[in-house]
């Protein structure tokens, strides 16, 4: 069947591009291709890509004609770029995901699954992060994503459209980004690892994350797609590996202790610690998080 992944060339969207692909489905990639770093572009040679912007209604329109699902990935992830530029969050991750919403209700397609954030959660949330807790947004990024996620259960409860939201933890995994404004913070340590630089840890290194693998999001992404249980509908889950390590705990897991670490000042705007309660996934999607961060950090050395 026809399906539609937004931010289908990047880092999680390929991933599950390549997945639908090897499942039969007939896959439509939107992508303005707009990151800075270009090296980081990822195509399948059977899926079907347009080149265009979210945040332009009739540049995407016609795309959805037939579609039955859509895969919403494409945002601005850059938490400092929306922290100096606000204008740059909101319009994509609000004005593109309102975009995508009405593309696809005109067009009749079942259901949208809209990738959200676990820096919905803040600093004023206990630990682990569950879904009944309030938002604590605090920056661009995150406000603009939870504006998403209202934006999803509204095209449900008004105008019928099925969507799913996940709040993702820290993704990592085959085809991280290991420079440019979008690579994570593991991504970063790899690279500075095999070329023999200082690990650079940005504030004192004991924020704690949550990591979750590609595979195990590419997972979850399918089961919600096309799950049969109507009680997925309209509603949002945490996806994460329900463990979390320091910073400085990751940098020690990939160096082994060989480099020198070097700390750069803590930045504005970032929790202080994340770790998802899976639970809803796991009774409602049944999903849970199969790849283990130790054993795959060592198997890619």
């Amino acid at each position: 069947m026809k399906v539609i992944v937004t931010g289908g060339c990047g880092f999680i969207g390929s991933n599950l591009v390549d997945r639908l692909v090897k499942e039969g489905h007939g896959v439509n990639v939107i992508d303005n291709e707009s990151s800075d770093a270009h090296d980081q572009f990822f195509y399948n040679d059977v899926a079907r890509y347009h080149k265009v912007d979210i945040s332009d209604y009739d540049s995407i329109k016609h795309i959805f004609q037939n579609a039955h699902c859509v895969f919403h990935l494409a945002a601005e992830s850059r938490i400092m770029n929306t922290i100096e530029n606000p204008t740059l969050a909101v319009q994509t991750n609000v004005l593109g995901t309102a975009n995508v919403l009405q593309a696809a209700k005109e067009s009749n397609v079942k259901r949208v699954v809209y990738s959200s954030t676990s820096a919905a959660y803040g600093l004023k949330n206990d630990i682990p992060n569950k879904e009944t807790m309030p938002t604590d947004c605090l920056n661009p990024y995150s406000v603009s994503k939870c504006a998403g996620e209202d934006l999803c259960s509204l095209y449900t409860e008004m105008y019928d459209l099925e969507t799913v939201t996940f709040r993702y933890c820290n993704v990592y995994g085959n085809r991280q980004p290991s420079k440019g404004p979008y690579a994570p913070v593991m991504g970063i340590f790899k690279r500075q690892f095999d070329s023999g630089q200082d690990i650079t840890i940005v504030g004192d290194g004991m924020q704690k994350r949550d990591y979750v693998n590609v595979d195990d999001v590419v997972d979850a992404n399918i089961k919600a797609a096309f799950s049969t249980d109507s009680r997925v509908v309209n509603q949002i889950f945490n996806i994460g590996s329900e463990k979390n390590y320091s910073v400085l705990d990751l940098a020690d897991m990939i160096t082994q202790g060989e480099n020198e670490y070097k700390h750069l000042p803590a930045r504005p705007g970032e929790a202080r610690e994340t770790l998802a309660d899976c639970t809803k996934a796991k009774e409602l999607l049944g999903w849970s998080a199969k790849v283990n961060l130790k054993e795959w950090l060592e198997t890619n050395r």
